[in-house]
């Protein structure tokens, strides 16, 4: 699902910081009673009353400072409000409002964003009368909170949620499959889509960075619809600079992945693995989505009979964790081999979407468990009663044990292993759920 961005703005000293650390539940962003402390965007994914968004604190915007750091953080805070969603707009209210406090709300309503007026260090209820001094700034009704309290959070997160769209996930009415084309900067990530569509329709340069936002295109091929989301590229955090739209555009890719159906990782023939193409396919895998690993530029490679077979098993051994991958060698430049990727895309999202039914499943799981007896330990073995399949993309079965601790990591890994020998999921990662069931229930 995508998730909406919030984006915390408003003068430095505001409490900004310290709100965002209550709401992420962690202590993420540096607080002190200094301004200019937060330098850097910093996001975390929250979640309130089953609705999922991702919050973005930022460095206070001091609109008249020459000072090269403070221009800087207004910056950054002026890119939030570009890709932001909802704008939370933190005022001081035991300060008052000040003529700075009047030039950020000018910017605000221009952005057009939705903006919700947060008078922070309300720390009793005495004190909200001071809060409707703030209607002048023409922003809409004040919400008065206390970031150190937490006091009336909850109405505050009642409001943020009310603003976004009644559905965030596009894929909720829309049967084509969706693609997101990831991995690090200038792997050809937007190239391969143009040579998908046979169009430029995304724009490329040789520029790390050109691509800012997740791009959606619908595409059909044959009787099947797809949807391609072209992704910003996402390097290192510590490449990233900090007065740049990039880590934006590395939240929406993030976010891309989330809402996809299959990922296409794309990683560059001629630089080889990299760190950072294992991190990205660590996130796919982690978000349990079907995936095919392209090859791309294997045009700009000097091959001889064992290039691919070289290569591949370099795939394999540094990303370990995603041997279910297919991997394709593709060059987006010439279209070698660029026709095989909707193939393949079909070929894995069937099965990510692959449903087994109870007794085969059982059926498969006694021979399992025939052919390799389960683990014992101090005299106690472990018993599977029985297996059920509990939802798909990512295949995910529950298994019904008589103790929990008895189940070995490496036995856990030979029934996923004879789960894809029997059934295949090819290109999708599967989830194992032990439960813990007494004889007599089971």
């Amino acid at each position: 699902m995508a998730k909406p961005l919030v984006a915390i703005v408003g003068r430095p000293n505001v409490g900004k910081s310290t709100f965002f650390n209550k709401i992420a539940g962690r202590r993420i962003a540096i607080v002190e009673d200094t301004p200019g402390v937060t330098r850097d965007r910093v996001y975390a994914d929250c979640e309130w009353q089953g609705r999922e968004f991702t919050l973005i604190d930022t460095g206070g915007i001091d609109p008249h400072s020459e000072d090269v750091l403070l221009r800087q953080m207004r910056r950054q805070a002026e890119i939030a409000i570009e890709t932001c969603d909802v704008i939370l707009f933190f005022v001081d209210g035991k300060q008052g409002m000040t003529a700075d406090d009047e030039t950020v709300a000018d910017l605000l309503r221009r952005s057009g964003k939705p903006i919700l007026l947060v008078v922070n260090k309300i720390d009793n209820v005495r004190q909200m009368d001071g809060i409707y001094d703030f209607y002048a700034l023409g922003i809409g009704d004040p919400i008065g909170i206390s970031s150190v309290n937490m006091m009336n959070f909850g109405d505050l997160l009642d409001a943020i949620c009310a603003l976004f769209p009644e559905d965030t996930d596009p894929k909720s009415s829309d049967p084509a499959a969706h693609i997101a084309v990831v991995g690090r900067p200038n792997v050809g990530k937007s190239s391969l889509v143009n040579r998908l569509l046979g169009q430029e329709r995304v724009m490329v340069s040789d520029i790390a960075g050109t691509t800012r936002d997740a791009i959606d295109t619908r595409l059909t091929d044959g009787e099947d619809e797809f949807v391609l989301i072209d992704t910003a590229g996402i390097r290192r955090k510590r490449a990233i600079e900090y007065q740049s739209l990039e880590r934006f555009s590395v939240v929406r890719a993030l976010a891309a992945i989330d809402r996809c159906d299959v990922a296409l990782l794309v990683l560059d023939a001629q630089q080889g693995i990299t760190e950072q193409d294992s991190k990205i396919a660590g996130y796919i895998d982690e978000q349990g989505k079907a995936a095919v690993i392209v090859v791309n530029k294997w045009d700009a490679v000097e091959k001889d009979t064992g290039s691919t077979s070289r290569f591949s098993r370099e795939v394999r051994e540094q990303l370990k964790f995603m041997p279910y991958a297919p991997i394709l060698f593709v060059s987006a430049l010439t279209g070698q081999r660029v026709t095989r990727i909707l193939e393949t895309v079909r070929e894995v999202h069937a099965q990510a979407c692959r449903r087994v039914t109870t007794g085969l499943l059982n059926d498969i799981l006694a021979d399992a468990q025939a052919a390799l007896q389960p683990p014992s330990t101090n005299g106690r073995r472990l018993k599977i009663y029985y297996a059920t399949q509990q939802g798909i993309q990512p295949p995910t079965f529950v298994f019904f044990l008589n103790d929990q601790e008895l189940m070995h990591f490496s036995y856990e890994r030979y029934l996923e292993n004879q789960l894809r020998k029997a059934f295949g999921f090819d290109g999708t990662p599967i989830r194992l759920i032990m439960r813990e069931r007494k004889r007599e229930e089971a």
